[in-house]
């Protein structure tokens, strides 16, 4: 696809470290440049922000938060200041009505006649007397962006029309330039390794899959290998400790440090709510237990390189294990498709075509 024609906006809550290689990625093809407006999160949500992005250009927002749960609010302070330094010619912005600044983004740019793309996980399966709210906010965008096929099913059931919606499938890892890793037909002498790499966080129901891999068959018990940090941390050690000895916590490690993790583990588990990794994971080649959330997992996570199972589910999670660790031969089958996966589908490098051809869209159309 061609560079893009435009000065390019972006808006996001927050500037979370995972995202900057895609944007700097994308602002490679930008030549009149990408400008993102982001804010600090909240100290609880434990979201790595430290990257900066090194081609695209950063703004920050001073972001004032609002409540909690399910009536959170967020105010960005000096968005429309930032608009009239930056002059996006088309705007990328989050779709989220709790975030009070979208109506003024969206009135700023329509009225000098600039195209606006909204991008989200989706608009929820909640009928009932907010669907037509829900309706009138989207219709604000001129196109819409999702990460999965379950969120551009959302939308166009509320309405938005579908030859609008364009899915990114949810990226962190480019394309592996390494050939598939090679592994042995049998696990090693101390048993199949199981990896989860994320924040340490009671969402994520890492102390599910310690109690899971304590109630496998004595002859299937695996090496449990925790990568990450966070407020879980302690209780999650002094738990292992007590049902689970064989569980290892490595702290947190990024980027090259996680590489000989993922090479040496059989099998990535992630037991909760979010968790990007499961792409990088599978471009190691391992097969991948997710638990049901937001739809991503579903594009990620098929019958032919693992399984998705229900959150919160202990049985569910035990029998899935067991399913998995029987047959190794079939695992080693199931990463190979991983592999593939994340080869020909769902990498950076098309979560970029897809902004792209979003932008032409808009601009074009």
């Amino acid at each position: 696809m061609s560079p893009l024609p435009v000065r390019l906006g972006l808006q996001q809550r927050v500037l979370a470290s995972y995202r900057v290689p895609f944007f700097d990625a994308l602002a490679v093809d930008c030549p009149k440049g990408l400008g993102i407006f982001a804010g600090a999160p909240r100290p609880a949500e434990s979201i790595d922000s430290g990257a900066l992005p090194q081609v695209a250009q950063f703004f920050p927002a001073h972001n004032r938060h609002l409540f909690r749960g399910a009536f959170y609010l967020c105010w960005q302070s000096g968005l429309l200041e930032w608009l009239e330094s930056w002059q996006p010619e088309v705007l990328v912005i989050e779709a989220n009505p709790r975030y009070l600044r979208t109506p003024a983004m969206i009135h700023w740019m329509h009225a000098r006649h600039r195209p606006v793309i909204g991008w989200g996980l989706g608009a929820g399966a909640r009928p009932g007397m907010l669907s037509g709210l829900r309706r009138k906010f989207l219709g604000q965008f001129d196109a819409l962006i999702t990460y999965s096929q379950q969120g551009a099913g959302e939308y166009a059931r509320s309405g938005f029309p579908g030859e609008r919606i364009l899915v990114a499938p949810n990226a962190v890892a480019p394309r592996p330039a390494n050939p598939l890793p090679e592994r042995f037909p049998d696990f090693n002498s101390g048993g199949a390794v199981i990896l989860f790499v994320g924040r340490l966080q009671s969402r994520k129901r890492v102390d599910l899959l310690v109690r899971a891999c304590a109630a496998l068959p004595g002859r299937l018990n695996p090496c449990l290998w925790i990568v990450g940090d966070g407020p879980e941390k302690a209780q999650l050690e002094d738990l292992a400790r007590q049902v689970y000895p064989k569980a290892e916590f490595f702290g947190a490690r990024y980027g090259a440090e996680l590489e000989p993790l993922f090479l040496k583990a059989d099998l990535f588990v992630l037991p909760g709510t979010g968790g990007l990794a499961v792409q990088q994971a599978m471009s190691f080649g391992l097969p991948v237990i997710a638990a049901e959330a937001d739809g991503t997992q579903a594009d990620l996570v098929r019958p032919q390189n693992g399984w998705c199972v229900p959150p919160g589910d202990l049985d569910a999670l035990v029998r899935t294990l067991k399913t998995a660790l029987e047959d190794v031969a079939r695992l080693r089958q199931m990463g190979q498709v991983s592999y593939q996966i994340v080869s020909e589908e769902i990498n950076l490098e098309r979560m970029v075509q897809v902004f792209e051809q979003a932008v032409h869209a808009v601009w074009e159309g």
